[in-house]
């Protein structure tokens, strides 16, 4: 596979400009045409041009499948085949990863296996969701459907975890900030202060005497403090691969006043868009509720809702279980069970998660006003107290000239 550079024309004479990846020159000739542009000039990308395009690869997200699905879904309208549309997607498609596995896939539908049976052979990369969602539509003849149902859900999914990114920016800046002034007034600061103090003779008190050991500490083991630092995060990642970890993070969240609520509410609405999801695509009930569990991410919510399954299958409503997990709240199994005996739980599901989107929302921004001033109340005591350590010895010495 290459990078090649593009200039071409398209059908209202606009210029078009950017990059498309293909086996050879020729191919990525054909691939422009058949995507209705004029092509002006095609070059193989190569040094500065090859670094632009620089992508860490890694797990793709919910947005680079919300983008593949429309994308899908707009080629196929527009009267491209399956396989044109692949061949056009792994060109165009930013995450290395996933587009590695759409190429697979092409490869796959070209030898004659179906475009589900093809995305299995990356179920690593292709959630479960995906490939189950796009199996339904190939057995009813709405591929296109289940594409643009897909397209909305991982939108919705982007836009949940963007509100939760969100949140957390705002403590971890300024919880960088504090530490990088700390580390400063530590290394720099306090030194200087204390070298003018011992050339005075000023007798140190209790708080500056503590902060200076805090100093010598950070000037002669700095090495060791990293180790620790560095050997905490590993043990909590390593931790948290387990599944105890999982169980006592996925508790711990839910249990935290203010983001407990939004944590309950984000996997609310993950369960509601995606049940709605799959049982608009003709999937069982039991099944749905075993796809929907992988996505709740939190280990507590995900194995509530596989115990959910089990009742299911022994011919228990959903609502049931869900109220005697403890876990969700009683919208959430109320509105199922209106569902059930309405016999439309795809709609009120759907309606739940718009519910719970909003609410989502509502308790990012709680969560972003209750922490805006606990952390600068916070960060002020930790420099308070490193400025009192510098003044004290000062106001000592103020003191001690106006009893002479």
């Amino acid at each position: 596979m290459a990078n090649y550079i593009y200039s071409a024309v398209d059908n209202t004479g606009r210029e078009r400009k950017g990059q498309i990846t293909a086996d050879s020159e020729s191919e990525a000739r054909q691939r422009l045409k058949d995507t209705g542009l004029t092509l002006l000039d095609l070059s193989e990308a190569e040094g500065l041009h090859k670094e632009i395009e620089i992508n860490f690869g890694g797990k793709p997200t919910a947005r680079d499948f919300s983008v593949l699905c429309r994308q899908f879904v707009a080629m196929t309208e527009a009267g491209v085949t399956i396989l044109d549309a692949l061949k056009m997607l792994s060109g165009q498609t930013t995450n290395k990863t996933l587009q590695k596995a759409v190429n697979n896939t092409r490869l796959s539908v070209e030898k004659g296996e179906t475009l589900s049976d093809s995305m299995k052979l990356d179920a690593k990369v292709y959630p479960a969701l995906l490939i189950n969602m796009i199996e339904a539509g190939e057995a009813t003849g709405a591929l296109g459907i289940a594409f643009e149902r897909m397209a909305v859900h991982y939108e919705k999914e982007a836009r949940l975890k963007s509100l939760i990114s969100k949140a957390l920016i705002y403590p971890v800046v300024v919880g960088i900030v504090a530490v990088g002034v700390i580390v400063l007034m530590l290394t720099f600061v306090i030194p200087r202060y204390m070298v003018m103090f011992e050339d005075l003779g000023t007798e140190l008190p209790g708080i500056t005497l503590a902060v200076v050991a805090m100093s010598d500490f950070v000037l002669g083991y700095w090495y060791i403090l990293i180790l620790v630092v560095v050997g905490i995060v590993i043990a909590v990642k390593v931790y948290s691969k387990t599944d105890s970890g999982r169980h006592f993070i996925g508790l711990l969240l839910l249990k935290l006043p203010i983001v407990g609520n939004l944590v309950t509410k984000t996997s609310c609405a993950r369960f509601a868009r995606t049940m709605s999801t799959m049982l608009a695509a003709g999937i069982s009930l039991d099944e749905a509720v075993e796809i929907t569990a992988g996505t709740m991410g939190n280990a507590v919510m995900e194995d509530s809702l596989r115990e959910c399954r089990a009742e299911i299958m022994q011919g228990v409503p959903l609502s049931h279980p869900l109220e005697d997990s403890g876990y969700f709240p009683p919208m959430v199994y109320q509105m199922t069970r209106i569902g059930e005996e309405a016999g439309d739980m795809e709609g009120l599901l759907t309606k739940l998660a718009e519910y719970y989107e909003e609410e989502v929302e509502i308790a990012t921004e709680t969560l972003m006003a209750a922490m805006e001033p606990v952390i600068i109340v916070l960060l002020a005591l930790i420099v308070g107290f490193l400025v009192m350590a510098v003044m004290a010895p000062m106001l000592s010495m103020y003191e001690g000239l106006d009893n002479l």
